[in-house]
């Protein structure tokens, strides 16, 4: 169950970092297909005897991280090693920064022809947790944090952001290792035990328990509960509003 309190948190917590894709906004469902159109692509050229990618494969390899560990981390579930390449190879070459460009490219298409979909307890709740004096931070893999933020309207209610772009220029590695959430945290001027961090993502949560955050919120949209759970969340919900009324 949430801890005790109107925010369901530790009376200890003072920030909050949240992760986006799946947790304040619905860009999860647009990355995954990204990916599955990408993968899928890139198989169908490569080896077409492999079976397509899944939501399993998404849930396992790629949900929360930098795009090209993602890369890295779905091609060696299949036996398939590339080279690394470069920014400036094209998109159908079969290297994993080509890999990660096309998808980056058919995120960004979706977001400008459709826009950014929020969670709206979500967002009832990221407006609570800033009524109550608390911080706040976005931390995220995308490189494509501040351009969703903005298009989903709560930007105000955001202190500071560690995405993609933050990442590499600080050298930050990316979930399941908890560097970037670290970073939140020190930009916001509180240690790990005086932080929450809200993920959907089992990587997400195993860089929250890595960090040795105060609290770790595990965000169920897929059914993966007892994963979250296994991963080191201390409490899962369905959505972040039920911290502040029904309990899970």
């Amino acid at each position: 169950m949430p801890a005790p309190g109107p925010l369901g948190l530790p009376d200890t917590v003072r920030v909050c970092l949240f992760d986006l894709d799946g947790v304040l906004t619905k860009t999860a469902t647009v990355h995954f297909a990204a990916w599955k159109r990408t993968f899928d692509e890139f198989l169908q050229r490569y080896d077409a005897g492999q079976a397509e990618f899944s939501q399993l494969d998404y849930n396992r390899y790629v949900d929360g991280k930098h795009r090209a560990d993602g890369v890295r981390g779905f091609l060696a579930s299949r036996g398939i090693d590339l080279p690394e390449g470069g920014d400036g190879d094209p998109p159908d070459a079969a290297t994993v920064q080509a890999i990660a460009s096309r998808k980056n490219e058919m995120v960004l298409r979706e977001l400008d022809e459709h826009g950014v979909e929020v969670y709206p307890g979500s967002v009832r709740y990221l407006r609570a947790v800033k009524d109550a004096g608390l911080a706040t931070a976005v931390v995220t893999a995308s490189a494509n944090g501040e351009k969703v933020i903005a298009a989903g309207g709560f930007a105000d209610l955001i202190d500071v952001r560690v995405d993609g772009v933050v990442a590499a220029r600080d050298s930050l590695r990316g979930k399941p290792e908890p560097d970037t959430f670290l970073a939140g945290a020190r930009m916001l001027g509180v240690e790990p035990s005086a932080a929450v961090v809200y993920e959907d993502a089992i990587s997400g949560v195993q860089a929250g328990r890595a960090g040795n955050f105060g609290y770790v919120v595990g965000v169920d949209r897929v059914g993966q509960t007892d994963a979250l759970r296994a991963a080191g969340a201390d409490v899962v919900v369905t959505d972040l509003e039920q911290l502040m009324g029904e309990r899970a």
